[in-house]
């Protein structure tokens, strides 16, 4: 599902503003739908191995080993995600935008858009380290899985096991991420439809706005892999201190060269794209 400006629609010349809460709780229900792509992106982005497995052969290898449940593990992290950090960066980029007049800027949506998503990844930091763990839990052997039973009990078990800080573990390659998926997705959806628009003098028709949202998605997946790559290992690292971002991206570049930047980039795409 591509994350679009979904906030407004348009009747004759009166514009429908729907509520902030709308963006999340629609990328909630998308997530539902979505989550063994997510699944297998992060297990495809935590292995360090020099070949990784495709995306088939990943899909595969879950479903014999673990089952087919498994694709849903951290299912509940991912809902509460989605509620948070798409519900944030949705809601203030779609007011500021709203604000800003009928004919932004590209520099102010782009702007608009890397904070929306910045402080969406602030928001949503402590279930995206719950849903990276629960996710990566069943490739792991039993006595390195943290083995939370929710959502809830996770948040709980970390607070107490590893400090509140914890919530906060790869904030800084998480909302970067965040930040730039935003505008890489809501932005340049926008500076695409309205290219298209311009060049080809038609109306903002059904198949306009697909193709924009599909070429945005082809955008900010491509800028984003990489940060989403360092980020997923930061967040699944066993380390108690955790591991820097740029550490963890020397790190990969050493053991497995360039083509770490593009780990996990079908599913990741597969999610936003179609």
């Amino acid at each position: 599902m591509t994350l679009h400006s979904a906030h407004k629609e348009t009747i004759g010349d009166t514009k429908i503003k729907y509520p902030f809460w709308f963006g999340g709780s629609a990328s909630a229900l998308a997530a539902c739908a979505t989550h063994p792509l997510d699944l297998v992106k992060v297990r495809l982005q935590t292995r360090t191995v020099n070949v990784a497995p495709s995306f088939g052969s990943a899909v595969k290898t879950i479903i014999s080993d673990e089952g087919i449940p498994a694709l849903y593990s951290g299912l509940t992290a991912s809902i509460v995600r989605q509620l948070t950090y798409s519900g944030i960066r949705f809601g203030i980029y779609e007011e500021l935008k709203s604000r800003a007049g009928p004919a932004p800027s590209s520099h102010f949506l782009l702007a608009t858009a890397w904070c929306s998503g910045f402080a969406g990844g602030i928001a949503g930091n402590f279930a995206d380290v719950l849903n990276v763990r629960m996710q990566h839990d069943g490739s792991l052997p039993p006595h390195q899985r943290h083995n939370y039973r929710h959502v809830g009990d996770g948040m709980l078990r970390m607070a107490r096991e590893e400090g509140i800080g914890a919530y906060m573990r790869g904030w800084l390659p998480n909302c970067t991420r965040a930040a730039t998926q935003t505008a890489g997705q809501l932005a340049s959806y926008d500076i695409i439809k309205g290219c298209i628009i311009n060049y080809s003098q038609t109306d903002e028709t059904p198949a306009v706005q697909a193709l924009s949202a599909f070429l945005a998605a082809v955008v900010a997946v491509t800028i984003t892999n990489p940060l989403d790559v360092v980020k997923t290992r930061v967040m699944s690292s066993m380390s108690t201190a955790g591991t820097g971002m740029v550490v963890t991206a020397r790190e990969a570049v050493r053991a497995e060269g360039g083509t770490w930047i593009f780990r996990g980039w079908v599913p990741s795409f597969l999610r936003v794209g179609p």
